[in-house]
């Protein structure tokens, strides 16, 4: 039972049934034991009835008169048991050895067991023509029980749901939505819990508001100097040499192109969903981009629904990985479709990722230690293929290739 309601209603349920049954247990425990006043009861009989060694006449004639103004079935007994008279119906065997002094119930009526002073037993008996008192007593009982049961249900399930709400709002914070709220009810320690989850949310959303602010107003203000250097590197002309030039092109071009990878990254925490709609050919487009790289995309003409401009960019980032990685070796990109979805591969032929990274290099600014070294990649463009693959539905995983090398497999869902 995992449901925090249902344990509350169990125990509840729980603490009934032992109260009912402890009720009972004492009222039978009660019921067994042979207070003083049976005693009086003996004597009072004893000088009602007629001696020990009065006739038997005597003995009935006396029974008779108790049994019309008792109207119970009387029996008397010698102390061993033998019969002496008898008023109403037949009694039940009776064992003077097996007797116990007191009531006693049982499904067919109430028996009264008495032993007079001079040893003598004396047996009443009674049809039960109504329910027993202890039946009366433990319906009542049940009857509270589920009472208190059914009144009891709604306040629990309350609880629970007020609970389930704050879960709701807790693992939809968790999932990303910062403006995930739960609603306040109540003036108890789950409101006092409720605000302080609010209260908490409310200060995330605010920092990782602050977050993507600086860093989008960073990145803009990172295209004004690195405007000004492109100038000032075009304006070297022959005084610098030829691979000085070059190696300013490269650094100027990387940085660009991560400043726009931290905006694109910035705008897709932004903005949930896709801003742009549309059927989009993953064949062409792929073909179109491989172009850039010297290389040709072969498959299936498969269409998805999406946002071209992002998907243009997860096709880039792929090439771009593949080209950085793939050595001297081809890059092999493929569009398929399998089972209504459409599947994008590129592959390279390069030394491959180890299996234990796989996952990882998908994470924001993770690079391999190899990469690291070198001071190639920023470690962002896997991670925006795998959020704009995921934004459209899809997902991006590595794996590896036969014959060496890594194959990045897009599976996106077709029209």
């Amino acid at each position: 039972m995992q449901r925090l309601y249902l344990q509350f209603y169990a125990t509840i349920l729980l603490v009934l049934a032992v109260f009912v049954g402890a009720a009972l247990l004492t009222w039978r425990f009660v019921e067994e034991q042979t207070p003083q006043y049976l005693d009086v009861a003996a004597e009072l009989t004893g000088a009602l009835l007629p001696d020990l060694d009065a006739p038997q006449a005597d003995d009935q004639k006396a029974l008779e008169a108790l049994h019309r103004k008792l109207r119970f079935d009387l029996a008397l007994y010698r102390a061993d048991g033998a019969l002496i008279a008898m008023a109403g119906r037949p009694p039940p065997r009776f064992d003077p050895r097996r007797a116990r002094v007191g009531w006693r119930r049982s499904p067919n009526g109430n028996t009264f067991t008495l032993q007079l002073p001079d040893g003598r037993w004396l047996v009443a008996h009674q049809v039960r023509e109504r329910p027993s008192p202890t039946l009366w007593i433990a319906g009542f009982l049940l009857l509270l029980a589920a009472a208190i049961a059914l009144g009891a249900w709604p306040v629990v399930r309350r609880l629970g749901r007020r609970l389930e709400r704050l879960k709701t709002g807790v693992e939809q914070l968790g999932g990303g939505n910062l403006g995930a709220r739960v609603q306040v009810e109540g003036r108890d320690e789950l409101a006092s819990l409720a605000e302080s989850f609010n209260r908490s949310a409310q200060r995330i959303e605010e920092l990782v508001a602050a977050h993507r602010l600086l860093l989008a107003n960073c990145s803009h203000e990172l295209r004004t100097p690195l405007a000004r250097i492109s100038v000032a590197a075009a304006l070297l002309g022959d005084s610098a040499d030829a691979r000085t030039r070059e190696e300013l092109k490269r650094d100027i071009a990387e940085l660009d192109h991560l400043i726009e990878e931290i905006l694109l990254s910035s705008r897709l925490e932004a903005v949930k969903g896709l801003e742009h709609n549309e059927p989009v050919d993953l064949l062409a487009l792929a073909a179109e981009e491989a172009a850039h790289y010297d290389t040709e995309a072969i498959g299936q003409l498969v269409t998805v629904s999406g946002d071209r401009l992002l998907l243009r960019r997860l096709i880039r980032n792929l090439l771009e990985n593949a080209r950085r990685y793939a050595g001297d070796g081809p890059i092999d990109v493929s569009v398929a479709n399998d089972a209504g979805r459409a599947v994008l591969e590129v592959r390279d032929h390069g030394p491959g990722i180890p299996e234990d990274e796989r996952e990882r290099i998908f994470e924001p600014f993770y690079r391999l230690i190899a990469t690291r070294e070198s001071g190639r990649g920023s470690g962002l463009g896997l991670a925006l293929v795998r959020e704009i693959a995921r934004r459209h539905g899809g997902e991006a995983v590595c794996l590896a290739a036969d014959g060496g090398g890594s194959r990045f497999r897009i599976d996106l869902p077709a029209q």
